[in-house]
């Protein structure tokens, strides 16, 4: 079967964002290329005796995806362009110039698989669709995740200082509104750490069913939950429908976004509720913890975990 590779110039700065979007708009399997230096953690885990040297980090970033070469992709592709033009809006993401091979490869969507495995946060197992739990598993709190249907596997450290700041602030019983829910991992962790009413939101229509699959393999019904589709900042129906009197939100979204959202989570939280935020590039984070001032938030910690910044605040 032949495909037509895609590959996004960009700025390793915007990596997660560009897959986000990708993610978005359907795409899955994207393939991130880069010279970043690996981490100790990730080079125990590449099961390799000498790492071919990468040369100096220049700042670049390819991000390649893969669609059926007998296929008409041309909205989607204008889709990508114009997400990607209003990106530069807010961020340097490079100039996104897409580059176009075709190849074949039988099994292209799965082969990413081969480099993602069961991990660990702390005490939590996380362990994709395809794998089975080491026997005995570490820990009594598994939880089963499938990264390729929405963006949200765990493993990113703006979803971990959000997973620190859940079991932290979740008590037994409280209802908790997950913004952006994507794979739902986020409101799979609050009902593990005792959350009794979960409401997710997210504009993408894939979240729906990522959400509740990853939810059902966690042994949760969509009883458990309600998903709500749509934008919470300016879509009145949503704003409705997701309601008000939330002791817990949770939002891991770009400072970009998070900050026009604050006055709709605001309006969610009773008063004295926990707003939980990540997804804040360092260098945004002043601008972030400002309007949480101008918008009636406490901030009760600030959290940091490589380059990305986790903030708690409080409703006044």
């Amino acid at each position: 079967m032949r495909y037509n590779k895609y590959t996004v110039e960009t700025t390793t700065a915007a990596e997660d964002i560009i897959v986000s979007t990708l993610a978005d708009l359907g795409v899955e399997g994207a393939q991130i290329e880069d010279k970043i230096p690996l981490t100790e953690d990730e080079l125990a885990g590449m099961f390799v005796d000498i790492m071919p040297s990468a040369g100096e980090d220049d700042g670049k970033a390819y991000i390649s995806f893969y669609l059926d070469a007998d296929e008409d992709h041309t909205q989607l592709l204008g889709q990508i362009k114009a997400e990607f033009e209003e990106l530069k809006e807010f961020m340097d993401v490079g100039n996104c110039r897409i580059e176009t091979e075709v190849t074949e490869d039988e099994d292209f969507l799965n082969n990413w698989k081969q480099y993602f495995h069961q991990f660990y946060i702390d005490d939590i197992l996380f362990i994709p669709s395809w794998e089975e739990a080491e026997k005995p598993p570490k820990t009594e709190m598994v939880i089963h995740i499938d990264p390729g249907t929405a963006f949200g596997t765990g493993m990113h450290e703006t979803t971990q200082l959000c997973i620190k700041a859940l079991r932290k602030y979740v008590t037994y019983g409280c209802s908790v509104a997950d913004i952006g829910t994507g794979s739902g991992v986020l409101s799979i962790l609050a009902f593990k750490f005792g959350a009794g009413r979960i409401v997710a939101t997210d504009l993408d229509p894939c979240a729906r069913d990522a959400s509740s699959e990853n939810m059902a393999a966690n042994g949760l019904s969509d009883s458990d939950f309600t998903f709500i589709e749509g934008n919470l900042i300016d879509d009145e129906r949503v704003q409705s429908d997701v309601g008000t009197g939330y002791d817990i939100a949770v939002a891991n979204i770009l400072a970009q976004v998070l900050i026009p959202l604050m006055p709709s989570v605001k309006k969610c939280l009773k008063p004295g509720g926990i707003y939980i935020m990540s997804g804040i590039i360092d260098d945004k984070e002043e601008e972030v913890i400002n309007e949480c001032a101008k918008c009636g938030f406490a901030v009760l910690e600030v959290s940091h975990q490589g380059e990305w910044v986790g903030v708690v605040a409080r409703n006044a």
